[in-house]
C-alpha cells in the first residue's frame, strides 16, 4: 500500500512515532518506516539497543525505558522508541557497517531489533494497521 510516495506494508503494525512492528513466531521485528527514513534523509549511524534490555511500549509521557536507540542522519538525530514492551533479543549488526540500509530497505534489511513481547495482544491493539497508518500519514502531508 502506498500513501503518496511512502510505502506502507500490510501485515505490519505502526506507531505514531513512525516505528513498525512485524510479528514473527511469537517475537516482533522492529524498524522505522519509509516515511521516517525519508524525512530523516541519509542515515549515517544507528545506535542499536542492548540485547537483554527490557523496554516499555511508547506512551505519554515518554521515558528512557521506552527508547530503543537512535538514528542519526545528515539532517538530525532521532530517537527510536519501542512500539512493544518486552526484552530485546537480537539487534541488526549489519547496521553498524551499513547504516544506509535503513534508507534503502527500511522494512527488510534495515530492521533495528527483535523483541520478545510481554503483552503482545494488548499492545498490538494500541498500534495502527496499514490502513490506519496510511490515513495518519495523509493528515501529516
Amino acid at each position: 500500500m502506498a500513501t503518496s510516495e511512502y510505502e506502507v506494508r500490510e501485515g505490519f503494525f505502526y506507531s505514531k512515532e513512525h516505528e513498525w512492528v512485524k510479528v514473527e513466531n511469537g517475537q516482533v521485528r522492529v524498524g522505522i518506516t519509509d516515511y521516517a527514513q525519508d524525512n530523516l534523509g541519509d542515515v549515517v549511524y544507528v545506535e542499536l539497543p542492548v540485547v537483554g534490555r527490557r523496554v516499555k511500549q511508547i506512551g505519554e509521557p515518554k521515558s528512557r525505558d521506552m527508547e530503543l536507540g537512535a538514528v542519526e542522519s545528515v539532517k538530525a538525530v532521532s530517537t527510536v522508541y519501542s512500539p512493544i514492551s518486552g526484552e530485546v533479543k537480537e539487534v541488526n549488526k549489519a547496521l553498524q557497517e551499513r547504516p544506509e540500509l535503513v534508507n534503502t530497505s527500511p522494512y527488510d534489511e534495515g530492521w533495528i531489533c527483535t523483541i520478545a513481547p510481554s503483552a503482545l495482544d494488548k499492545e498490538l491493539k494500541l498500534l495502527m494497521d496499514a490502513k490506519a497508518y496510511s490515513e495518519y500519514l495523509k493528515k501529516l502531508e
